[in-house]
């Protein structure tokens, strides 16, 4: 079995540093709409004109006000339209990861055994190491703690004695 030209394209590297609104990790503006007009014009799918026009909208309530975060902003969301055709591009896109890992699998089982257990060697000295690492720093905040709890408590009670003798 030969990989999957569209597969082989997820693995290069990509220079390209798209900024805006993020849907699903992936700029709206220079990767969904452009996409998204494309199924629409090929007729795969029927995106409205309105979504693809404004694809940033006020959040409303129940009641039909406008929405606020805890700091005062308005709430801005994705047109539902387009969020819900991201979120069946994403599922979409890992059934087909799923299902190339199923191919694999089965056509080649012995070989994804071995990269198993190669991965799982590979990866236990990391993991001892982090976890001897995160007991050590476990460790060195509890001893921090209680070090600033004696001095909280030593002081305080010196304080007391001297205010009595005097």
């Amino acid at each position: 079995m030969d990989t999957p030209n569209y597969i082989k394209s997820l693995l290069a590297p990509n220079t390209k540093k798209p900024q805006g609104r993020k849907v699903w990790s992936i700029d709206l503006e220079t990767v969904w709409l452009p996409f998204f007009t494309a199924t629409n014009t090929m007729g795969d799918t029927s995106i409205a004109h309105d979504a693809l026009g404004c694809p940033m909208r006020l959040a409303y309530d129940k009641a039909g006000a406008v929405r606020f975060s805890a700091s005062g902003k308005p709430v801005i969301r994705v047109a539902k339209e387009l969020s819900d055709n991201v979120r069946m591009v994403r599922d979409n896109f890992q059934a087909n990861l799923l299902n190339y890992a199923g191919e694999v699998m089965t056509e080649h089982p012995d070989e994804y055994k071995t990269q198993l257990e190669l991965s799982a060697k590979a990866g236990q000295p990391i993991a001892a190491h982090d976890n001897q690492e995160l007991s050590k720093a476990i460790e060195a905040i509890k001893e921090a703690e209680a070090e600033a709890q004696e001095t909280e408590t030593t002081p305080q009670t010196e304080t007391k004695e001297l205010v009595e003798v005097s």
